[in-house]
């Protein structure tokens, strides 16, 4: 089957599906058929017919995990993939299968912004790069998709919104749990108060491995691993650093702090309606990672005690069930991917009033960006939102970082005050010829 057909085929399947979804199982029935109203006037809202003027074009920047979200955007009815960038000649060989014959490919990201034909990127290459690059598609004028975590600094994330703001640009952060039906049930009951007075919050996350010293090994003659490093500074290569095992050294990203708490912790924010501010505490304990140049320097175990405006815990932690759990002088709700519980089934069951505070609806991440792209409104997850939900896993990391001190933080001014310490983990200096 040639590759256009064999998308087309894919789009069909995922677009007849995707209304089915909406009313999933385990969602009370006033909640679905609400959520499945609202997809069908979304659906029938949008162009019927998109000619080939209208098509959004696609450029995706790291074809590891950005490959599936450009298969995903390829998926809507129009919207094509035209360019592809990685720097791991591998990547792009399935990029080119994936996209068809017709989908340029490049090793420089700079190169695919310079075309003017491309109208938004996706941006899914190791968290280091992920400022860098969306601030260069921004100014480009091209409408973003990053991947989430969206930064490796608290800084980053504050410039990121500066130049969000300055650009008016459409930027979706790849936080897709936002537009998971679950997850909106569990953050609408509570922001309407149905378990009551909210005392604490706890977000469970995964462990993650540790290993090393490894071994430095010859750079593969198919990845550029000067352009893999970018920003961050030079070492020889080692294979565990590369590609998915990025995620555990702090060079390039933050963890399982930063990899399943940004989901988490996201969610979080969302049902505190905290989602454009934070907490005005963090202590934390863990358990200290391998010493050494070529370890995994992540923590893989820790508990993460957060303090909130009103008097509201949230503990992050390795040790608890997978997911986020809202509890309430009145009763607790516990989400996680598939699946929603309440401390009493009433709590889910009982419709929402008229007048109930209803939270930005979306049923499909990547098509929420792509529809925003089209109308001008942003999506559920903009750049403040994803910073904010970024942020509360760096606090994390920068006690754990100094010890597990107790750390006070202003998250209107996204400081620690008269801690000059901690404020130098705020940010990190990048490699020449690299700045933002």
């Amino acid at each position: 089957m040639e590759d256009g057909r064999r998308l087309e085929v894919s789009r069909r399947r995922f677009l007849t599906g995707s209304l089915a979804g909406v009313a999933a199982v385990g969602l009370p029935s006033w909640f679905a058929k609400s959520a499945e109203a609202a997809e069908k006037e979304r659906i029938a809202g949008s162009p019927k017919k998109i000619g080939p003027n209208d098509t959004i074009q696609v450029g995706v920047i790291g074809c590891g995990q950005g490959l599936g979200d450009g298969i995903m955007a390829a998926m809507h009815k129009g919207c094509k993939v035209i360019a592809a960038c990685d720097v791991d000649d591998k990547h792009l060989y399935a990029a080119r299968k994936a996209y068809g014959r017709n989908c340029e490919l490049y090793r420089d990201f700079r190169e695919l912004l310079e075309r003017k034909d491309i109208d938004a990127v996706i941006i899914a290459p190791p968290d280091h790069w992920h400022t860098l690059m969306a601030i260069a598609a921004m100014k480009a004028g091209k409408d973003v998709y990053c991947e989430k975590p969206l930064t490796l600094t608290i800084d980053e994330g504050k410039k990121l919104v500066r130049a969000w703001k300055e650009t008016n640009c459409i930027f979706q952060v790849g936080s897709q749990q936002r537009s998971d039906a679950k997850f909106r049930l569990a953050c609408e009951l509570v922001r309407n108060g149905r378990i009551g007075r909210i005392k604490r919050v706890e977000v469970g996350l995964p462990g993650a491995p540790v290993g090393g010293p490894f071994e430095v090994k010859p750079v593969p003659t198919i990845l550029d691993w000067d352009m893999w490093l970018g920003p961050a500074f030079y070492t020889d290569y080692v294979p565990q650093r590369a590609h998915g095992n990025f995620r555990w050294w702090l060079e390039y990203s933050g963890g399982i702090l930063t990899d399943w708490g940004a989901h988490h912790n996201d969610i979080a924010q969302w049902g505190l309606g905290m989602d454009r501010s934070g907490p005005l505490q963090v202590e934390a304990s863990g358990k200290a990672p391998n010493i050494g140049r070529n370890c995994f320097n992540t923590f893989a175990e820790f508990d993460v005690h957060y303090l909130y405006p009103g008097g509201v815990r949230l503990l992050c932690t390795t040790k608890g069930r997978g997911g986020v759990l809202f509890e309430g002088d009145e009763g607790s709700i516990f989400v996680t991917r598939g699946f929603i519980e309440a401390s009493d089934q009433r709590l889910l069951e009982e419709p929402l009033p008229a007048n109930a505070t209803r939270l930005y609806e979306s049923n499909d991440h990547m098509g929420n960006f792509l529809d925003c792209a089209r109308s001008r409104k942003q999506p559920i997850c903009d750049v403040e939102i994803g910073h904010r939900s970024a942020t509360v896993c760096h606090l994390a990391n920068i006690s754990l970082r100094l010890g597990g001190r107790r750390l006070e933080w202003d998250p209107k001014k996204e400081e620690f005050p008269n801690d000059p310490e901690a404020n130098m983990f705020v940010s990190r200096p990048m490699r020449p010829p690299w700045k933002m």
